[in-house]
C-alpha cells in the first residue's frame, strides 16, 4: 500500500476525490489540524535515539 497526501482547495480537492474513487483508491479527509499531527508524528520517528532521560533532569532544565 502506498499513501499520497494533496493539499489543495476545496474546489479542486473534490475534483480530486472523484478521480481517486473512479480509480479505486480509498479517499480519507483530514482537516488541518490533523495533518500537523501526523507531519509533527514523522519529524518525531526521524529523530528519535532511543535514549531515556531522568526525570530528574527535565524537571531541572524546566526550572531555568
Amino acid at each position: 500500500m502506498s499513501v499520497i497526501v494533496i493539499k489543495a482547495d476545496s474546489q479542486n480537492s473534490k475534483i480530486l476525490k472523484e478521480l481517486a474513487k473512479k480509480l479505486g483508491a480509498d479517499v480519507l479527509n483530514i482537516n488541518e489540524e490533523q495533518f500537523e499531527d501526523i507531519a509533527l508524528g514523522l519529524i518525531m520517528d526521524k529523530v528519535k535515539t532511543g535514549e531515556t532521560v531522568s526525570r530528574d533532569s527535565i524537571i531541572k532544565k524546566l526550572d531555568k
